[in-house]
């Protein structure tokens, strides 16, 4: 297991962190797997250590749209602190890794117990609503571009190291374009020597200059973070 902890377990009180984890098992999530299912009951919660996870929307038989990431930063289940048990987005693994599992029913115990993570879970839903908010508009008023370069570096963030794999199609499904306007972006990227890329290795080669091509959502994603989870 990874020593690097969650952000959210490693914040609260000694006493409460010991009793949450006790209640939890190391596992290693897996590229691709699927975490929940919209509408579905919640099983486990889930506070990623070095793997993250993208939250999709779906409609009307449509494969789906990202609207959201949770990393080593936050958690998944975030809704099971409102009392909500039904899942609200489509949940898959999108950067391998470890990461602390606990079943609905322990998890639902110890909030009770424990009101520093009950206010820890306030703050990061907050945070998770305002990623939501942003990534809607973002979809609808941004440039491909802007919106993939945002889209690496959140990725990068939660991968905790330059290079990562993603495929092209990954890419479409994700940002909720064709394929074609991926291509079209990451070679862009690539020729300003941001990005490399190659049959579904990418690595970051110029961060600064990923985050000058990025829209604004990137720098307002990070700094809500940084305002009520720092």
């Amino acid at each position: 297991m990874a020593t690097v902890e969650n952000r959210l377990v490693e914040r609260l009180p000694r006493n409460d962190r010991r009793s949450l984890l006790a209640l939890c098992e190391p596992v290693q999530l897996m590229l691709t797997e699927v975490l929940s299912e919209l509408g579905k009951p919640t099983q486990h919660a889930y506070f990623p250590i070095d793997g993250f996870i993208s939250l999709v929307a779906r409609t009307d038989g449509h494969p789906g749209l990202e609207v959201g990431m949770v990393g080593r930063e936050g958690m998944l289940g975030a809704q099971l602190a409102l009392g909500v048990a039904t899942v609200p987005l489509h949940a898959l693994v999108q950067g391998p890794g470890a990461a602390w599992r606990i079943t609905t029913a322990d998890f639902r115990r110890e909030l009770a117990r424990s009101s520093a993570l009950q206010r820890g879970l306030d703050r990061y839903i907050y945070v998770l609503m305002s990623q939501l908010a942003a990534s809607a508009a973002c979809q609808r008023f941004h440039l491909i571009g802007p919106r993939l370069a945002r889209w690496l570096l959140m990725s990068r963030d939660r991968a905790h190291c330059d290079s990562f794999r993603v495929t092209h199609e990954f890419l479409a499904l994700m940002l909720g374009v064709r394929r074609v306007g991926i291509t079209t972006a990451a070679s862009a990227l690539q020729r300003r020597a941001l990005i490399e890329y190659h049959r579904g290795d990418l690595t970051v080669l110029d961060r600064r200059g990923l985050e000058a091509m990025a829209c604004g959502c990137y720098a307002e994603d990070r700094q809500a973070y940084a305002d009520l989870l720092s």
